[in-house]
């Protein structure tokens, strides 16, 4: 397979995500003492940093691969929504897909990191999660019937935040038959994406969704009978340490992990579906595409934090063939 060609024909994709928008804080500072107060750590505070997360993370994936995403979400009337909408100005990013939601907060995760470690000790999570008011969502679904023909791929990233639902989903789905749809579901919702293009959900998702725990004997059965109830063309299972398995019409494929060194597995599925479907609309077979999710994994688990994985970064990994 020829990666290298297919990642020249990112440039200039237009990909509409299409998700729950989040803030990601991190705090990061020194420990070395235990508080008086409590058995716990005191961490002296040395510098906060603030990053896209969610689907804001994978549109920034989509834009440091030399695609043009397009990001579609809902924030709240608050500073933390004034702050990320500011981050992604500052990326030369549209915006004009995020909706303003008075009734929840924008969702932030904050982070709390020993610096001389690079140690995650504790995450503080701020949200609500329950579903987007009809109102926000007919605008939504308004703006994406607007822009749709402009668009080369349509990604849905659910984080179970409350911005997809079946509503918005099937809605969406049946607005761009023509067009490739790739899905990075959660929870919740995990059946709802029926005839996508490409369905990538990890082994936690397919057990919680299942009740059953994925293995070597029966990865293939639970695949297959995967794409099938869901009427895809493609299921993609991320597995960790263990790589990736496609099932595609030619039936499975394993593809071993291509990590070079697990450093932090934050973000990781994030960069997966940016690179398979700016993968997919530059015109690759679904094993390819497959491929190309695999490096950028690889190379966003070498990262700390949700740190976006770059077309340069990309074509040298591909270079190196350290995935192959």
């Amino acid at each position: 397979m020829e990666f290298n060609g297919v990642i020249q024909k990112f440039k200039g994709k237009k990909i509409l995500v299409i998700g729950d928008i989040m803030l990601d804080e991190y705090i990061w500072g020194n420990v070395d003492r235990i508080s008086p107060e409590a058995p716990v750590p005191i961490i002296e505070v040395t510098k906060e940093s603030q990053n896209p997360g969610g689907a804001a993370n994978v549109a920034c994936n989509i834009y440091c691969l030399k695609g043009s995403p397009l990001l579609v979400g809902v924030v709240g009337d608050d500073n933390a929504g004034k702050r990320l909408k500011e981050i992604l100005r500052e990326k030369k990013m549209d915006i004009s897909g995020i909706f303003v939601d008075s009734t929840r907060p924008t969702t932030v995760k904050t982070r709390l990191v020993v610096e001389t470690l690079h140690q995650q000790i504790a995450r503080i999570d701020r949200e609500k999660k329950h579903p987007i008011s009809k109102k926000v969502v007919n605008n939504i679904i308004g703006f994406v019937n607007s822009v749709k023909a402009e668009f080369d791929a349509v990604l849905f990233e659910d984080y179970d935040k409350g911005t997809l639902d079946s509503r918005i989903i099937k809605k969406i789905i049946c607005a761009v038959p023509d067009k490739i749809i790739t899905a990075d579901p959660k929870f919740e919702h995990f059946f709802e994406y029926e005839g996508v293009t490409l369905f990538k959900p990890n082994r936690r998702e397919i057990e919680f969704a299942l009740g059953v725990k994925l293995s070597s004997k029966n990865i293939k059965e639970i695949g297959q009978k995967l794409k099938e109830r869901l009427k895809c063309k493609s299921v993609l299972i991320t597995l960790g340490k263990d790589g990736m398995a496609l099932f595609d019409s030619k039936g499975k494929h394993m593809i071993s992990t291509k990590a070079r060194e697990v450093y932090d597995e934050t973000a990781a599925g994030d960069a997966a579906i940016a690179g398979a479907t700016m993968a997919l609309a530059a015109g690759a077979s679904f094993l390819e595409a497959a491929y190309i999710a695999n490096f950028t994994a690889g190379i966003e688990v070498n990262k700390f934090g949700a740190v976006p994985v770059t077309y340069d970064e990309l074509s040298q990994a591909v270079g190196m063939g350290f995935s192959k």
